[in-house]
């Protein structure tokens, strides 16, 4: 019995720091392998919110548009479409 908590005890700490690695490891790399081959895109996503842990909503930028759409089991839905904002840095300089 003693064998079997130390063995708990030990491992038990070790696999969760493994996951907890992974996930920020799967964090770090989200960006890198996104673009592939360095191509300007034409979809950005700007902001997202998650709603439920089934419904997300984001906001997308695309050919100077900014587009609300909701993210769920069901696929994306357009929710508003909106010319996209001047980014502050580009407000300070005119």
């Amino acid at each position: 019995m003693f064998w079997y908590v130390l063995k708990l005890l030990i491992l038990l700490p070790l696999i969760g720091g493994l996951a907890w690695a992974s996930l920020k490891f799967a964090k770090r790399m989200e960006g890198r392998f996104m673009g592939g081959n360095g191509a300007p895109k034409s979809v950005r996503i700007i902001e997202t919110q998650m709603l439920s842990p089934t419904l997300r909503l984001a906001v997308l930028e695309f050919h100077g548009r900014e587009i609300l759409v909701s993210a769920g089991k069901n696929g994306l839905v357009r929710l508003a479409e909106a010319p996209a904002r001047v980014p502050v840095e580009a407000e300070e300089v005119q």
